[in-house]
């Protein structure tokens, strides 16, 4: 039996079992794809405190190996399912199952495509979600981005140094990036942005060719290689939205207390109702979801 089963291992949850085992509680993470969730996507972090210039990548690395070291145990499996019962709560994986007095879960989110005809076909063959992931693929050769935010933007300044011409097209008027952000932009001198626009159309079979992109009534073609989609997120609540509640999108309800509809079970992170999704509240909900599992695993006693 577990005191506290952690769901995900991102930011949020990583910080969450650092908190739960230095309060000496049995604590399990659980990931099904990498330790350090989606900011290992990140180019540059600059915003963290005492960490400026740090990647997702190496961020990522570092947080998860604080974790082991402290003897956090990890399990690589699927979570597939959480039952509430009147003593425990049941976490059952693509592996098994595991008994345990509370749950985090931290499931944060992942890319959100474009919802265009061919773009699964595509993938890896021109369509990539990860700029610092496949960017090397690209070394001269001319690359959209499509969105706006601060992934978009970091994409098109990591892209410049690698790519012949980027294109950063965005649906709306204005950039939504941080400014410091914009200011980079605006020095790489590879980067055309493009704004009221959208991709329509993917045009190649065996692998891209080019895109159509709209502004307008207007419709034209971009030869590029590659497709760069930053476009958000979706939260990754949906093996657990028969118990656990969320709104609209998907989110799960949750204050910054981090409690959910169930007592005993909590969320962190991104995969939560929150008005600023950044790493720093990521680990901000890390910690107060840990405490408050703390003090529901303690008052069980």
């Amino acid at each position: 039996m577990y005191d506290i089963i952690i769901v995900g291992s991102g930011p949020a949850g990583i910080t969450a079992s650092i908190y739960a085992k230095r309060s000496n509680k049995k604590t399990l993470v659980f990931e099904s794809a990498n330790p350090g969730g989606k900011i290992v996507d990140a180019t540059l972090i600059e915003n963290y405190p005492a960490l400026p210039h740090i990647s997702g990548f190496d961020y990522a690395n570092n947080i998860y190996n604080q974790a082991k070291e402290m003897g956090v145990e990890f399990k690589f499996e699927r979570v597939n399912e959480i039952k509430d019962y009147t003593d425990h709560k049941e976490v059952i994986t693509s592996k098994g199952s595991y008994d345990c007095k509370s749950i985090i879960l931290a499931t944060g989110n992942e890319n959100r495509n474009l919802g265009l005809s061919g773009e699964k076909e595509l993938i890896g063959k021109g369509i990539s979600y990860c700029a610092t992931c496949d960017g090397s693929f690209y070394k001269g050769k001319d690359v959209c981005v499509v969105g706006g935010g601060n992934i978009a933007v970091g994409d098109a300044i990591y892209l410049n140094d690698i790519a012949s011409k980027v294109y950063l097209v965005y649906r709306k008027s204005e950039l939504s990036a941080e400014g410091i952000l914009v200011d980079k932009l605006k020095e790489a001198k590879n980067v055309e942005v493009i704004l009221n626009s959208s991709v329509i159309k993917l045009n190649g079979k065996e692998k891209l060719e080019s895109v159509t992109v709209k502004n307008n009534e207007d419709e034209y073609d971009l030869k590029v290689s590659g497709l760069f989609v930053a476009v958000g997120r979706n939260p990754q609540n949906e093996n657990f939205k028969n118990l656990i509640k969320t709104d609209e999108k998907g989110f799960i309800i949750a204050g910054e207390d981090t409690h959910t509809n169930i007592p005993g079970i909590f969320a962190a992170g991104d995969n939560r109702v929150k008005a600023l999704r950044q790493l720093v509240t990521a680990c901000s909900d890390g910690a107060n979801a840990a405490m408050e599992a703390i003090k529901y695993v303690n008052n069980k006693k």
